[in-house]
């Protein structure tokens, strides 16, 4: 700290000025310390991703396959049906745990009509999930006219849907 003494009149007294030349030395000293330093706090994660391989499907392919989807439709009026077929909400996770007996996979694809009553539907889902689905995808996309999910000797289009785990 600098002192600065009053040369003029009478009175002398002491005017403090702060001497700034360390303080900015050192803060330099430590930018330069950060600046060294901060490159090697990065880290790195590797992450290995499958490689997707895509095959084309036939339409001739899709009307030979022995195990359609599972697609779960809720309509407005609370209607349930599995692959086009009607089922009463109160049969649904039994008849769902005896589908998934017969199929090796656990997949379900949930299509909820737009103006479906939104409790109705996670209450089907609940059922889905107590019928034995493990994974309820949910369709993004209309079905296309005329298939509404039934096994009518062609199954639904591949489906794309937004997966939801448990």
């Amino acid at each position: 700290m600098a002192v600065n003494l009053d040369a003029g009149g009478g009175e002398k007294r002491v005017v403090p000025q702060m001497n700034v030349t360390p303080l900015v030395d050192v803060v330099l000293v430590l930018l330069i310390i950060f600046m060294v330093i901060t490159p090697l706090l990065t880290k790195n994660f590797w992450v290995h991703t499958p490689k997707q391989e895509k095959e084309e499907v036939e339409r001739q392919q899709l009307d030979q396959d022995p195990t359609p989807p599972l697609v779960l439709r809720v309509g407005a009026d609370r209607a349930v049906s599995v692959n086009g077929a009607d089922v009463p909400f109160a049969e649904l996770a039994e008849r769902l745990r005896r589908m998934f007996a017969a199929r090796e996979d656990h997949i379900l694809f949930f299509d909820a009509a737009d103006d479906a009553e939104y409790g109705f539907a996670v209450e089907v889902m609940d059922q889905a999930r107590e019928g034995g689905a493990i994974t309820i995808a949910a369709l993004t996309t209309a079905l296309q006219a005329g298939t509404d999910g039934a096994p009518s000797g062609a199954s639904p289009p591949a489906p794309e849907a937004a997966p939801a785990t448990p």
